[in-house]
Protein backbone atom coordinates (compact mmCIF):
# COMPACT_ATOMS: atom_id res chain seq x y z
CA UNK A 1 0.00 0.00 0.00
CA UNK A 2 1.37 3.63 -0.53
CA UNK A 3 1.39 6.02 2.30
CA UNK A 4 3.87 8.88 0.74
CA UNK A 5 4.61 9.83 -3.13
CA UNK A 6 7.30 11.97 -4.15
CA UNK A 7 6.97 14.21 -7.37
CA UNK A 8 10.29 16.15 -9.19
CA UNK A 9 10.35 17.33 -12.41
CA UNK A 10 13.13 16.93 -14.85
CA UNK A 11 14.87 18.10 -17.79
CA UNK A 12 13.78 21.33 -19.89
CA UNK A 13 10.93 23.05 -17.45
CA UNK A 14 7.83 23.69 -19.37
CA UNK A 15 4.89 26.09 -18.43
CA UNK A 16 2.45 24.24 -16.75
CA UNK A 17 4.83 22.19 -14.57
CA UNK A 18 3.10 23.82 -11.57
CA UNK A 19 0.24 23.33 -12.16
CA UNK A 20 1.11 19.46 -13.02
CA UNK A 21 3.08 19.97 -8.86
CA UNK A 22 -0.25 21.40 -7.55
CA UNK A 23 -2.47 18.87 -8.97
CA UNK A 24 -0.40 15.50 -7.75
CA UNK A 25 0.09 17.25 -4.26
CA UNK A 26 -3.47 17.56 -3.65
CA UNK A 27 -4.36 14.91 -5.07
CA UNK A 28 -2.03 12.60 -2.76
CA UNK A 29 -3.54 14.85 -0.08
CA UNK A 30 -7.11 14.29 -0.37
CA UNK A 31 -6.06 10.71 -0.41
CA UNK A 32 -4.32 10.81 2.93
CA UNK A 33 -0.82 10.69 1.66
CA UNK A 34 2.10 12.32 2.84
CA UNK A 35 3.29 14.16 -0.49
CA UNK A 36 6.87 15.09 -0.94
CA UNK A 37 8.39 17.41 -3.21
CA UNK A 38 12.09 16.43 -4.59
CA UNK A 39 14.01 19.93 -5.62
CA UNK A 40 16.29 19.78 -9.37
CA UNK A 41 14.88 16.38 -10.48
CA UNK A 42 16.53 12.84 -10.12
CA UNK A 43 19.73 14.93 -8.23
CA UNK A 44 17.50 16.07 -5.61
CA UNK A 45 16.90 12.29 -4.67
CA UNK A 46 20.81 11.75 -4.39
CA UNK A 47 21.61 15.08 -2.81
CA UNK A 48 18.78 14.25 -0.24
CA UNK A 49 17.00 17.87 -1.49
CA UNK A 50 13.55 16.15 -0.19
CA UNK A 51 10.59 18.40 1.55
CA UNK A 52 7.46 16.92 3.18
CA UNK A 53 4.76 19.82 2.16
CA UNK A 54 1.39 20.34 2.38
CA UNK A 55 -1.47 21.94 0.39
CA UNK A 56 0.29 25.87 1.57
CA UNK A 57 3.30 24.72 -0.36
CA UNK A 58 1.30 24.72 -3.75
CA UNK A 59 -0.75 27.48 -3.45
CA UNK A 60 -0.68 30.32 -6.32
CA UNK A 61 1.65 28.39 -8.39
CA UNK A 62 -1.01 27.04 -10.78
CA UNK A 63 -0.45 30.09 -12.52
CA UNK A 64 3.32 30.33 -13.06
CA UNK A 65 5.32 28.68 -15.43
CA UNK A 66 8.78 26.99 -14.88
CA UNK A 67 9.17 24.68 -11.84
CA UNK A 68 8.71 25.90 -8.81
CA UNK A 69 10.93 22.91 -7.01
CA UNK A 70 13.79 23.55 -9.82
CA UNK A 71 14.96 21.32 -12.87
CA UNK A 72 18.37 19.40 -13.46
CA UNK A 73 19.81 17.04 -15.66
CA UNK A 74 21.96 14.09 -14.10
CA UNK A 75 23.49 12.36 -16.80
CA UNK A 76 25.11 10.03 -14.33
CA UNK A 77 21.40 8.47 -13.63
CA UNK A 78 21.60 5.87 -16.15
CA UNK A 79 24.27 4.22 -13.78
CA UNK A 80 23.69 1.05 -12.27
CA UNK A 81 25.36 2.14 -8.76
CA UNK A 82 23.49 5.72 -8.98
CA UNK A 83 19.87 4.30 -9.88
CA UNK A 84 20.97 2.11 -6.49
CA UNK A 85 21.22 5.07 -4.04
CA UNK A 86 18.34 6.65 -5.27
CA UNK A 87 16.14 3.78 -4.45
CA UNK A 88 18.04 3.25 -1.02
CA UNK A 89 17.69 6.90 -0.35
CA UNK A 90 13.81 7.34 -1.14
CA UNK A 91 13.59 4.09 1.03
CA UNK A 92 15.13 6.11 4.00
CA UNK A 93 12.61 8.63 3.31
CA UNK A 94 9.64 6.03 3.44
CA UNK A 95 8.35 7.49 0.09
CA UNK A 96 6.72 4.37 -1.92
CA UNK A 97 6.29 6.02 -4.85
CA UNK A 98 6.92 8.68 -7.09
CA UNK A 99 5.47 11.40 -10.31
CA UNK A 100 7.70 11.85 -12.47
CA UNK A 101 7.18 15.40 -14.81
CA UNK A 102 9.61 15.67 -17.67
CA UNK A 103 10.78 14.22 -21.42
CA UNK A 104 11.65 10.99 -22.45
CA UNK A 105 14.93 11.25 -20.19
CA UNK A 106 12.49 11.78 -17.20
CA UNK A 107 10.77 8.41 -18.58
CA UNK A 108 13.93 6.64 -19.05
CA UNK A 109 15.18 7.28 -15.16
CA UNK A 110 11.28 6.54 -13.80
CA UNK A 111 11.30 3.24 -15.83
CA UNK A 112 14.51 2.43 -14.17
CA UNK A 113 13.61 3.32 -10.69
CA UNK A 114 10.32 1.48 -11.19
CA UNK A 115 12.35 -1.75 -12.16
CA UNK A 116 14.30 -1.21 -8.80
CA UNK A 117 10.77 -1.66 -6.92
CA UNK A 118 9.70 2.12 -6.43
CA UNK A 119 6.53 2.74 -8.03
CA UNK A 120 6.64 5.51 -10.75
CA UNK A 121 4.02 7.16 -13.06
CA UNK A 122 5.52 9.61 -15.60
CA UNK A 123 3.52 12.85 -17.32
CA UNK A 124 5.31 14.34 -20.18
CA UNK A 125 6.34 17.64 -19.28
CA UNK A 126 7.96 19.59 -22.42
CA UNK A 127 7.31 22.38 -24.59
CA UNK A 128 8.45 20.53 -27.95
CA UNK A 129 5.55 18.07 -28.02
CA UNK A 130 8.12 14.97 -28.79
CA UNK A 131 6.61 12.32 -26.50
CA UNK A 132 5.04 9.95 -28.58
CA UNK A 133 2.64 8.81 -26.33
CA UNK A 134 0.85 12.04 -25.84
CA UNK A 135 -0.96 13.88 -28.40
CA UNK A 136 -0.18 16.88 -26.63
CA UNK A 137 2.77 17.83 -23.29
CA UNK A 138 2.47 20.26 -20.54
CA UNK A 139 3.83 22.98 -21.94
CA UNK A 140 3.72 22.89 -25.51
CA UNK A 141 0.84 25.29 -26.02
CA UNK A 142 1.88 28.06 -24.23
CA UNK A 143 5.54 27.48 -26.19
CA UNK A 144 3.19 27.88 -29.29
CA UNK A 145 1.40 30.74 -28.25
CA UNK A 146 4.72 32.92 -27.33
CA UNK A 147 6.29 31.70 -30.94
CA UNK A 148 2.66 33.17 -32.29
CA UNK A 149 3.38 36.61 -30.28
CA UNK A 150 6.99 36.97 -31.68
CA UNK A 151 5.96 36.49 -35.10
CA UNK A 152 3.24 38.71 -34.95
CA UNK A 153 5.47 41.36 -33.67
CA UNK A 154 8.21 40.58 -36.09
CA UNK A 155 5.61 40.86 -39.53
CA UNK A 156 5.14 44.02 -38.25
CA UNK A 157 8.17 45.66 -38.31
CA UNK A 158 9.85 43.11 -41.65
CA UNK A 159 6.43 44.51 -44.03
CA UNK A 160 7.69 47.69 -42.92
CA UNK A 161 11.07 47.13 -44.41
CA UNK A 162 9.47 44.90 -46.99
CA UNK A 163 11.92 41.82 -45.61
CA UNK A 164 12.15 38.17 -45.63
CA UNK A 165 11.70 36.85 -41.88
CA UNK A 166 13.91 33.22 -40.97
CA UNK A 167 12.80 32.22 -37.43
CA UNK A 168 14.27 29.62 -36.27
CA UNK A 169 12.01 28.15 -33.57
CA UNK A 170 12.74 24.99 -30.46
CA UNK A 171 11.36 21.12 -30.77
CA UNK A 172 14.41 20.02 -30.69
CA UNK A 173 14.00 17.12 -33.41
CA UNK A 174 9.79 17.35 -33.81
CA UNK A 175 8.59 20.04 -35.88
CA UNK A 176 5.21 20.21 -34.18
CA UNK A 177 6.02 23.67 -32.67
CA UNK A 178 7.06 25.33 -36.30
CA UNK A 179 3.95 23.59 -38.12
CA UNK A 180 1.27 24.59 -35.70
CA UNK A 181 3.15 28.11 -35.20
CA UNK A 182 3.30 28.21 -39.42
CA UNK A 183 -0.57 27.33 -39.28
CA UNK A 184 -1.48 30.22 -36.67
CA UNK A 185 0.52 32.97 -37.98
CA UNK A 186 -0.16 32.47 -41.63
CA UNK A 187 3.94 31.87 -42.23
CA UNK A 188 4.53 31.80 -45.85
CA UNK A 189 7.30 28.45 -45.79
CA UNK A 190 7.56 25.88 -43.16
CA UNK A 191 10.83 23.88 -42.70
CA UNK A 192 11.16 20.56 -40.31
CA UNK A 193 12.04 17.06 -40.32
CA UNK A 194 9.33 15.70 -40.91
CA UNK A 195 8.80 18.29 -44.00
CA UNK A 196 12.21 19.21 -45.09
CA UNK A 197 13.19 20.84 -47.95
CA UNK A 198 16.69 21.52 -50.25
CA UNK A 199 18.38 24.81 -49.57
CA UNK A 200 18.27 25.50 -53.31
CA UNK A 201 14.59 24.65 -53.43
CA UNK A 202 13.58 27.20 -50.69
CA UNK A 203 15.92 29.83 -52.86
CA UNK A 204 14.28 29.39 -55.50
CA UNK A 205 10.64 29.31 -53.93
CA UNK A 206 11.88 32.70 -52.23
CA UNK A 207 12.52 34.11 -55.85
CA UNK A 208 9.47 33.06 -57.49
CA UNK A 209 7.45 34.80 -54.19
CA UNK A 210 9.39 37.67 -54.92
CA UNK A 211 8.66 37.90 -58.51
CA UNK A 212 4.97 37.50 -57.97
CA UNK A 213 5.22 40.63 -55.99
CA UNK A 214 5.13 39.68 -52.08
CA UNK A 215 7.22 42.11 -50.59
CA UNK A 216 7.15 40.55 -47.26
CA UNK A 217 7.92 36.82 -46.62
CA UNK A 218 7.53 34.67 -43.65
CA UNK A 219 9.85 31.27 -43.23
CA UNK A 220 9.62 29.03 -39.98
CA UNK A 221 12.50 26.30 -39.40
CA UNK A 222 12.73 23.87 -36.43
CA UNK A 223 16.12 24.26 -34.67
CA UNK A 224 18.85 21.62 -35.39
CA UNK A 225 18.38 21.99 -38.95
CA UNK A 226 20.84 24.68 -40.33
CA UNK A 227 22.44 27.89 -39.27
CA UNK A 228 19.83 30.46 -39.96
CA UNK A 229 22.05 33.25 -39.59
CA UNK A 230 23.58 32.05 -42.70
CA UNK A 231 20.34 31.02 -44.59
CA UNK A 232 19.16 34.37 -44.33
CA UNK A 233 22.89 36.14 -45.90
CA UNK A 234 22.39 33.75 -48.51
CA UNK A 235 19.13 34.58 -48.95
CA UNK A 236 19.57 38.23 -49.10
CA UNK A 237 22.85 37.57 -52.12
CA UNK A 238 20.51 35.42 -54.37
CA UNK A 239 16.31 36.25 -54.09
CA UNK A 240 15.91 40.06 -54.47
CA UNK A 241 14.98 40.70 -51.15
CA UNK A 242 16.56 41.32 -47.68
CA UNK A 243 16.54 38.87 -45.39
CA UNK A 244 17.09 38.69 -41.52
CA UNK A 245 17.25 35.89 -38.84
CA UNK A 246 15.59 35.17 -35.31
CA UNK A 247 16.22 32.78 -32.98
CA UNK A 248 13.51 33.06 -30.61
CA UNK A 249 15.87 30.39 -27.78
CA UNK A 250 14.68 29.79 -24.72
CA UNK A 251 12.23 32.49 -24.49
CA UNK A 252 9.95 29.84 -25.70
CA UNK A 253 9.97 27.83 -22.35
CA UNK A 254 8.95 30.85 -20.15
CA UNK A 255 5.78 32.68 -19.37
CA UNK A 256 2.70 32.33 -17.77
CA UNK A 257 0.73 29.00 -19.03
CA UNK A 258 -2.14 29.38 -20.79
CA UNK A 259 -5.24 27.98 -19.58
CA UNK A 260 -5.08 24.34 -21.86
CA UNK A 261 -1.78 23.76 -20.58
CA UNK A 262 -2.94 24.28 -16.79
CA UNK A 263 -5.88 22.26 -17.06
CA UNK A 264 -3.90 19.80 -19.12
CA UNK A 265 -1.34 19.28 -16.31
CA UNK A 266 -3.84 19.43 -13.89
CA UNK A 267 -5.66 16.80 -15.24
CA UNK A 268 -2.59 14.48 -15.50
CA UNK A 269 -1.59 14.87 -11.99
CA UNK A 270 -5.04 14.10 -10.74
CA UNK A 271 -4.87 10.67 -13.07
CA UNK A 272 -1.34 9.88 -12.39
CA UNK A 273 -1.99 9.87 -8.79
CA UNK A 274 -4.95 7.80 -9.08
CA UNK A 275 -2.68 5.58 -11.45
CA UNK A 276 -0.34 4.66 -8.74
CA UNK A 277 -3.36 3.77 -6.18
CA UNK A 278 -4.52 1.09 -8.55
CA UNK A 279 -1.53 -0.69 -8.19
CA UNK A 280 0.30 0.79 -11.90
CA UNK A 281 3.67 1.31 -12.29
CA UNK A 282 6.14 2.09 -14.61
CA UNK A 283 3.59 3.95 -16.65
CA UNK A 284 3.51 7.55 -18.70
CA UNK A 285 0.49 9.64 -18.40
CA UNK A 286 -0.99 10.83 -22.20
CA UNK A 287 -4.00 12.56 -23.76
CA UNK A 288 -4.82 10.17 -26.71
CA UNK A 289 -8.34 11.38 -28.51
CA UNK A 290 -8.94 13.95 -25.84
CA UNK A 291 -8.83 10.49 -23.09
CA UNK A 292 -6.68 10.09 -20.40
CA UNK A 293 -4.62 7.09 -21.03
CA UNK A 294 -1.54 5.67 -19.16
CA UNK A 295 1.03 3.38 -21.20
CA UNK A 296 3.69 1.76 -20.29
CA UNK A 297 6.21 3.94 -20.06
CA UNK A 298 9.19 0.98 -22.07
CA UNK A 299 6.54 0.91 -24.89
CA UNK A 300 6.24 4.63 -25.13
CA UNK A 301 9.73 5.03 -25.34
CA UNK A 302 9.92 3.07 -28.64
CA UNK A 303 7.05 4.63 -30.04
CA UNK A 304 7.48 6.87 -33.03
CA UNK A 305 6.71 11.07 -33.44
CA UNK A 306 3.40 11.38 -34.74
CA UNK A 307 3.20 12.58 -38.37
CA UNK A 308 0.42 15.33 -38.25
CA UNK A 309 -0.44 14.54 -41.92
CA UNK A 310 -3.80 16.83 -41.24
CA UNK A 311 -1.92 19.93 -39.95
CA UNK A 312 0.37 19.16 -43.61
CA UNK A 313 -2.34 19.16 -45.65
CA UNK A 314 -4.10 22.53 -44.20
CA UNK A 315 -0.60 24.64 -44.53
CA UNK A 316 -0.72 23.56 -47.98
CA UNK A 317 -4.49 24.87 -48.27
CA UNK A 318 -4.02 27.81 -46.60
CA UNK A 319 -0.74 29.30 -47.97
Amino acid sequence: MIKKIGVLTSGGDAPGMNAAIRAVIRAGLEANLEMYVIYNGYKGIIDRTIEKVDRKFCAEIINRGGTKIGTARLPEFSQDEVQNKAVEILKEYGIDALVTIGGDGTYKGALALSRKGIRCVALPGTIDNDVASSDYTIGFFTALQTIVDCIDKLRDTSSSHQRCSVVEVMGRYCGDLAVYASLASGADIVITRENPMAEEDLLEEIKNQVNMGKHHIMVIITEHITDVSALADKITKNCGIEAKSEVLGRIQRGGTPVAIDRTLATTMGVFAVDTLLQGDTGVCIGIIDNKLTATPIEKALKMENKSNKFLKHMLCRTR
